[in-house]
């Protein structure tokens, strides 16, 4: 069963403009996130979706795969839907493009559910919040799942809600933005119209809920360093140098 990890990348961004080409200790941010899906035990391949020039010759000069996209998507998984139509892999990985530490373990663990159980259609990853502060972030994703690991929900809001003291409360969970679709899944899904709660909430992954889809939710013990702004990419630079 063939695995392809996309990397959707787009020059512009309203925080930090042509974030996939930032230098960070000498290779363009894209490489690094290209080089750590390649490391992937799961993963045949690794492919850039990008609508612009720039981030393909970048892509090329380092020797990656890329494709082109239109310039017309709403969303990262509307990139890779149409990149995937290109593809021979039955499993999809969207891969962020923002993240230049993501660890491959990660990619592994939620491709391999995929792998094990043919009814799952989509699998992503959370992870244990254990400062007050992020949960309380709206910009710090949060799901609740079943005893079986499927979602029941995602919020910016701070789920679940308690009385108790933080330490004391129902374990809290941050989304990891990380997805593997069965390809025909990712066509129905990038099909679908946009939801209330998706809309409410600007999550994507509601719609799927919202259409009476199953996600599978695995936990990792890993927190992701994502690069939104100029002082998050300031952040992974000092990483990289104190490496």
């Amino acid at each position: 069963m063939r695995v392809e990890a996309f990397i959707p990348a787009r020059y512009g961004s309203t925080r930090l403009e042509g974030k996939p080409l930032a230098d960070i200790a000498g290779k363009p941010m894209i490489q690094r996130v290209y080089e750590r899906a390649k490391e992937a035990r799961l993963v045949d391949s690794v492919t850039v979706a990008t609508d612009d020039e720039r981030i393909a010759d970048a892509v090329a000069s380092f020797g990656g795969r890329v494709v082109m996209t239109s310039a017309s998507h709403r969303s990262g998984t509307d990139r890779i839907a149409e990149a995937a139509g290109r593809s021979e892999a039955s499993i999809i990985v969207n891969v962020q493009g923002d993240e230049p530490l993501i660890d491959p373990g990660l990619i592994d663990a939620a491709v391999q559910p995929m792998l094990d159980d043919p009814a799952i259609d989509l699998c992503t990853l959370k992870t244990r919040i254990t400062d007050v502060e992020e949960f309380l972030n709206p910009n710090a994703v949060k799901v609740v799942t079943d005893k079986d690991g499927f979602a029941l929900y995602f919020s910016r809001s701070p789920v679940p809600f308690s009385k108790l003291p933080f330490e004391e409360r129902a374990p809290a969970y941050k989304h990891i933005g990380l997805y593997v679709y069965r390809k025909d899944f990712l066509f129905e899904f990038s099909r679908m119209k946009p939801t209330p709660l998706e809309e409410s909430e600007s999550l994507e992954q509601l719609r799927a809920l919202e259409n009476g889809r199953r996600i599978k939710v695995i936990e990792v013990y890993y927190n992701p360093v994502s690069v939104d702004t100029a002082e998050d990419l300031e952040k992974v630079k000092e990483i990289f140098r104190s490496r």
